[in-house]
């Protein structure tokens, strides 16, 4: 690991520990984002993870920076999702964007002092991009004009530009995508009412709409025909950056379980002396294990024909794998781990909430089917055998006896 590296990964633990975890219940009982919180992460460099350092970013690769969401989990998976989203379009501002783009934005996204977040689902298309209804006219004055709506938009109403992906044509398909970035301010931008979300109510979460949004040509980051692929690119960053996030998810859950149990007396001894106790913890440490060798490898593959199917085993097992960790945990408390004080609860709901964003893990498991198919075939047929009078000319089988 590099020294900057190291640097890094402490100061995300630090944040996590002096600044989360301190806070988190507090954020959600006043369900307002904690940009005090979000400045002080910018402060220390977790807002610009994988921009270049001209542009005030640390210039990390993404399979080091995306560790940083481990740590922020520590304190808080919808916290370290909400960052991981603005790093992903900090990234794509400082790398795609325009020069006028970034003399505007850039340095202020590096920096934290100012937010972004991506705009891809649609209220009617969920994990379906190619149904999108959002359209851009491109004028001829080097302007282009937005209609439509976005759906399950994180920062809403908070992030100071959203990069929103939209169609420039009525044609099916995918080739007149485009990502432009849409600052908040723009008239013609509104928000619907904040989706409850009891156990992350601190990061507000809604639908955007764009009623005739008039957005210069200088705030394009991917032109006509990039818009899908760029999107999908950054949701493979997204996938693996949810199952970092999980990773530190998991280890709280486990730290919990195991500050509790060694204490609590029964039997005769502690619940941590208890085989059952061990056995128990004993998984869910074997899964945390797992799910870090998982995500780190998901993220050296970022960027190479093997990165979706990467982000897909990802974003299938390690979500999964917190889910089971934080009821593991909360059974291992018995009836107080139900109360708030322990954090369990919370824990439980953040889990099953990054087991659905940024593709379900239902979605995951059709990416590693198809790629399952394509490797089948290719590889030498076996015979099937047949049933009584069944013919399939088809495919080599032998007959049934």
């Amino acid at each position: 690991m590099s020294e900057k590296l190291a640097t890094i990964l402490e100061a995300a633990r630090q944040h996590a520990e002096d600044v989360i975890a301190l806070n988190v219940d507090a954020w959600n009982a006043s369900r307002t984002w904690p940009r005090d919180a979000s400045d002080k992460a910018g402060a220390v460099g977790l807002t610009g993870l994988y921009a270049p350092e001209e542009w005030g970013g640390q210039g990390l690769p993404l399979s080091e920076g995306i560790q940083v969401y481990e740590q922020l989990g520590l304190g808080d998976g919808a916290y370290a999702f909400a960052l991981s989203m603005h790093n992903i379009c900090t990234f794509a501002g400082c790398g795609y964007g325009t020069d006028a783009f970034k003399e505007k934005w850039a340095r202020d996204l590096t920096s934290g002092r100012k937010l972004a977040n991506f705009a891809l689902t649609e209220p009617q298309s969920g994990s379906d991009p190619m149904k999108m209804y959002t359209r851009a006219t491109i004028n001829g004055d080097g302007t282009w004009t937005i209609s439509g709506a976005k759906a399950w938009v994180s920062l809403a109403t908070e992030a100071d530009v959203y990069f929103t992906v939209v169609k420039t044509s009525d044609a099916p398909g995918h080739k007149d995508m485009a990502m432009i970035a849409i600052p908040a301010d723009a008239p013609g931008v509104s928000f619907g009412p904040l989706y409850d979300t009891p156990s992350y109510g601190f990061l507000p979460i809604g639908e955007m709409y764009l009623d005739k949004v008039v957005v210069s040509e200088d705030n394009i980051i991917l032109p006509v025909g990039q818009g899908l692929q760029g999107s999908l690119m950054a949701i493979d960053i997204a996938r693996v950056s949810i199952a970092s996030g999980c990773c530190g998810l998991m280890q709280a859950a486990l730290d919990t379980a195991l500050s509790y149990s060694k204490n609590r007396k029964m039997f005769g001894g502690t619940n941590l002396q208890l085989d059952g106790i061990q056995w128990m913890l004993g998984e869910v440490a074997t899964e945390l294990e797992v799910s870090k060798l998982l995500y780190r490898k998901a993220a050296e593959a970022l960027g190479t024909p093997e990165g979706p199917l990467m982000a897909a085993h990802a974003k299938r097992f390690v979500p999964d794998a917190a889910v089971k960790a934080a009821n593991t945990c909360t059974q291992v408390l018995g009836g107080m781990g139900l109360l708030q004080p322990y954090g369990l609860d919370r824990l439980s709901r953040l889990a099953q909430m990054l087991r659905i964003v940024d593709g379900t893990t239902e979605i995951s498991r059709v990416v590693i089917g198809r790629a399952l198919q394509k490797r089948a075939a290719g590889l030498p047929d076996l015979p099937v055998p047949q049933g009584f009078g069944e013919t399939d000319d088809a495919s080599p089988s032998v007959a049934a006896e």
